[in-house]
């Protein structure tokens, strides 16, 4: 069985999964940087308490993830992007688009909100997994631990999320 690794040697492959590793995890600091300083604009369109309660939940949480990932940059002796990646951006620029269009429908507009802070919250499952694989294969030592405490973490904002809008879907069509 080939594979890419074999074309490289072992320098040389550590060097690469070093680079998408920075790159990767650039990219998901680029995103929970740009959505703390947005969700805040949330809490003044949301109109369940329990949203409301979970839209804190979640930027408290996205607070401590970032400074773990600050410290992710410094065993690496490397610094955060100073400019915002677009990719995972473009994803909460939607999102909060998307929420704008249905202000006039608070229901629509919590089960926007709803809508596109799990799936951002999906994203950041499969990274942190993802670069919680590499950073094994890079023995980065204690990064692996703080990836797990970030994954662990978008885990849990998930499952808060889910528990939510199962509460505010029957809730909503208990009352129609």
């Amino acid at each position: 069985m080939n594979t890419a690794n074999n074309d490289f040697t072992g320098q040389e492959a550590n060097a690469t999964l070093r680079a998408f590793f920075i790159q990767h995890l650039n990219s998901i600091y680029s995103a929970k940087s740009h959505l703390v300083a947005n969700l805040p604009l949330l809490r003044d369109l949301v109109e369940d308490e329990n949203l409301l309660m979970g839209i804190g939940e979640t930027i408290d949480n996205v607070e401590k993830q970032i400074a773990r990932m600050e410290i992710i940059y410094s065993q690496l002796d490397t610094a955060p992007p100073e400019e915002k990646t677009i990719g995972l951006k473009g994803l909460i620029d939607e999102a909060f688009l998307a929420i704008q269009e249905q202000s006039q429908d608070p229901m629509l507009r919590d089960m926007c909100i709803l809508f596109y802070l799990q799936n951002i919250e999906n994203v950041e499952v499969a990274s942190f997994q993802l670069l919680r694989m590499a950073a094994v294969k890079l023995n980065t030592g204690q990064v692996g631990q703080l990836l797990k405490d970030n994954f662990e973490e978008a885990k849990k904002n998930r499952t808060l999320l889910l528990l939510i809008s199962a509460k505010y879907i029957t809730s909503a069509s208990d009352s129609n």
